[in-house]
């Protein structure tokens, strides 16, 4: 079938782009080989989002007092409930999604596609052309090899949204934004975490002002945070626990946690569309 622009991606990126190139009168497809809205609405910033306002309603609720409030009972956490909720949050944005597309007549192509060139791709054996392509494939959590994800012990930020009960004892490697999100979600509930980062401040990327202000927060959750720190490897002991390696301002030492999150940064989704056949070259 022929379209004068086809998206490969459903994010915000992409079904942003489909929707405005419809309604100025482009016929228009979407690819996506997952959830509509991509990671950010069904994995990431709004699920995410969703997670600290439940983590902020009980810090309220547990500083009511400071409000003139009195609570009859002890107020408690509830994971599976506060992930459901979560859910809930991003599966009602994801219906958003495919309703403006269906709204703006952009067809939306489940599967995943490969660039065949000459304004042609693949997608699962069945193939499509159009005048123009928009990649827009997004990024997933990047993996380091000293700490491989196993999704039980060692996990990503996939799997740190859908816990299905709370650990005692989480080590938060990486303390960007996904890192520090989930490291102050859980030690609001109770977790006892431990924030690692190879840089010299937490949240390297934003002022020092803001990395200290952080910092802070952190401290009074009774989190603890290593700057200037190394993993050098994770593994998971005979207890089921893990064993991470670390070199840092005390030199070599060994932690223990119920669950390493790694959040090491994210990675591009260009692998395996075709851009090497293609001879397109990418930077970065």
């Amino acid at each position: 079938m022929k379209y004068d622009i086809i998206v490969i991606g459903s994010g915000p990126g992409g079904y942003v782009a489909a929707i405005r190139a419809a309604q100025l009168g482009k016929k228009v497809a979407v690819v996506e080989r997952a959830e509509a809205g991509g990671v950010c609405l069904n994995w990431g910033c709004i699920p995410t989002k969703a997670l600290l306002k439940s983590a902020q309603v009980y810090n309220y609720c547990k500083s009511a007092e400071h409000y003139g409030l009195n609570f009859a009972g002890e107020v408690r956490p509830n994971l599976e409930k506060i992930v459901a909720r979560s859910r809930g949050v991003a599966e009602t944005m994801n219906k958003g999604v495919l309703f403006l597309l269906k709204k703006n007549n952009v067809e939306l192509i489940n599967g995943f596609a490969k660039l065949k060139g000459n304004g042609r791709i693949d997608v699962d054996g069945t193939e499509y052309e159009a005048d123009h392509i928009i990649l827009a494939t997004g990024a997933r959590p990047r993996e380091m090899p000293f700490m491989p994800i196993d999704g039980e012990h060692v996990i990503s930020s996939k799997q740190a949204l859908v816990l299905p009960k709370l650990p005692e004892t989480m080590i938060v490697v990486g303390s960007g934004a996904i890192g520090s999100e989930f490291a102050y979600f859980y030690a609001a509930l109770g977790v006892k975490v431990t924030i690692i980062e190879y840089l010299p401040q937490i949240m390297p990327l934003e002022d020092e002002e803001v990395a200290k202000t952080m910092e802070r927060s952190f401290r009074k959750l009774k989190a603890t945070i290593l700057t200037s720190t190394t993993v050098k490897s994770v593994k998971v002991n005979a207890e089921g626990k893990c064993d991470v390696e670390v070199e840092g301002k005390k030199g070599a030492e060994t932690l223990v946690a119920d669950i390493v999150l790694s959040a090491v940064g994210i990675k591009s989704n260009i692998e395996g569309i075709g851009l090497e056949e293609l001879g397109i070259k990418t930077e970065r």
